[in-house]
């Protein structure tokens, strides 16, 4: 049975930071087969060429059936396996990271590198922006124009993304709503207007909302 929800990112984003002269870059982006965290994997590598270490983690699979981890030349443990963990802390899948090193000449220990590849892994993580894609369905509501106010303050108590609105002889208010809340919501949506603001679900989809 497929899952009801699971945790990816965004999108692909970076950030950085230096640390004894270090220079340390985390990449993350979202990957629905290990084929894609490759190519990405790749995309890094050859971006920083000249870098002294490219460091990687992965989880592939809704389930996490594939993960994957690299120290790239650092001691054993202390960069690949680090960031895996945060990976798995997190419960983040369909997502890999990068943490590229630029060695500054200053030693930073295995403790400290542990640290460094935790952080960097970290950060790549929240500026891709960490979301629960989740089973949404895409309900569209025609909305009687004397009750578009009402509907439209009601919104903003509920849990859903008013997606579009489409002004006709009614309001085509298009929402999306986590299939969880969907029974609920439109029951309110009911309520708030005795049964004359019709419904009709068009779609299912999986759709990323915010970490909580």
């Amino acid at each position: 049975m497929a899952l009801a929800s699971y945790k990816t990112v965004r999108q692909a984003a970076q950030d950085e930071f230096i640390i004894n002269k270090s220079r340390f870059i985390g990449y993350a982006s979202p990957c629905a087969t290990e084929e894609e965290a490759l190519a990405f994997l790749k995309r890094i590598r050859e971006k920083h060429r000249d870098a002294t270490h490219n460091c990687y983690a992965y989880v592939i699979g809704e389930n996490a059936g594939i993960m994957r981890y690299s120290d790239d030349g650092e001691p054993g443990g202390t960069a690949g396996l680090p960031m895996m963990e945060v990976l798995k802390n997190r419960g983040v899948v369909n997502c890999c990271v990068v943490v590229t090193r630029y060695f500054g000449g200053v030693l930073l220990g295995a403790g400290g590198l542990v640290r460094a590849y935790t952080h960097g892994c970290a950060i790549a993580l929240d500026a891709a922006q960490v979301s629960v894609m989740e089973l949404t369905a895409r309900v569209l509501f025609d909305v009687p124009y004397p009750l578009w106010d009402k509907f439209s303050y009601t919104l903003q108590g509920l849990p859903v993304i008013l997606e579009n609105t489409d002004f006709q002889t009614a309001v085509d208010a298009t929402l999306l709503i986590r299939e969880k809340d969907r029974e609920d919501v439109c029951s309110k949506i009911s309520a708030l207007s005795d049964g004359k603001i019709e419904s009709l679900p068009t779609d299912s989809l999986f759709y990323p909302w915010p970490e909580t």
